[in-house]
């Protein structure tokens, strides 16, 4: 339940009580929200006895799902493993760290959340502050994680986040490669990086979102703040996975398998059949075993 001292952000439409929001979950989206989490973390492995997993919630809809699976997954887990809950306010406008508090409070999630000055220190860079701001965020979530004794962190990125990387990754760089499902740090050692929601659609997110009435944070940077008046649709409109989002709907309308096909192209991959690959880091040829 929202807290009866802070002012209600959900004034037109009130968000369900948490036990309807919990029940939805274990009830009407179960096979397309929790099935397809518990499916991923058997699948790749990403949960193992003893681990200590820092889930982090950014605001947003998938990292808000994601931290709800994960307790649904630890009610009825069958070995050990710890969670930790935490939020990085890399500067955000008050409202938006509302937002977030109120979120947490409505979904029963117990957040720890810790500032950090990256807004202020990619604000004025005008080559890749978004790049610059991820790999930042990332490097500071690793740090409180293991601060607090974790070993993994897990981060909201789902099916259509996967599909949508590879096109970008093929039109935009020139190169092939998916988005894992886990990942060990190279700056931190002992830590891995997964991503539970990784077989989840994001439709399946939405709907679960719109079912109980759930706001959550679209983008809440510097940038975004200072482009407030202009629309979603024309913000949207500049964003190459904006482009991509629009390109693989255009293909389904031929093709009702592409999505499918684009993440089954990762797990097929025939390297006698491409001029060249990297791994680690070192370049190879076809001509080498020719």
């Amino acid at each position: 339940m929202t807290d009866p001292g802070i002012p209600s952000l959900y004034a037109d439409q009130p968000a369900n009580s948490l036990e309807d929001i919990e029940k939805s979950i274990r009830k009407k989206f179960k096979h397309d929200l929790e099935g397809k989490f518990e499916k991923a973390v058997v699948q790749y492995g990403l949960i193992e006895e003893g681990d200590h997993i820092a889930v982090c919630i950014s605001g947003g809809k998938d990292s808000m799902l994601m931290a709800k699976l994960f307790q649904e997954i630890k009610r009825h887990n069958k070995f050990p493993f710890s969670l930790s809950f935490i939020s990085m306010d890399p500067g955000y406008l008050p409202v938006n760290r509302a937002l977030i508090e109120e979120n947490c409070r409505i979904l029963g999630i117990p957040v720890r959340i810790f500032e950090t000055p990256i807004f202020d220190s990619v604000y004025r860079i005008e080559k890749s502050p978004c790049y610059l701001c991820a790999r930042m965020r990332r490097g500071y979530l690793y740090r409180q994680a293991q601060d607090l004794g974790c070993n993994k962190i897990a981060l909201g990125h789902h099916y259509d986040d996967v599909i949508e990387t590879i096109l970008m990754g093929m039109l935009y760089s020139g190169q092939y490669q998916a988005m894992m499902p886990k990942l060990r740090s190279t700056n931190f050692e002992g830590m891995e990086l997964i991503r539970p929601m990784y077989l989840i659609r994001e439709e399946h997110i939405k709907a679960w979102r719109d079912y109980n009435h759930l706001r959550f944070l679209q983008c809440a940077c510097r940038f975004t703040e200072e482009n407030e008046r202009l629309s979603a649709e024309s913000d949207a409109l500049t964003s190459k996975r904006f482009e991509i989002k629009k390109l693989i709907a255009e293909l389904k309308k031929t093709n009702p398998q592409v999505e499918k096909n684009l993440f089954r192209s990762t797990e097929n991959v025939v390297l006698n059949k491409v001029l060249g690959y990297k791994i680690h880091g070192e370049k190879h040829s076809f001509l080498e075993d020719y």
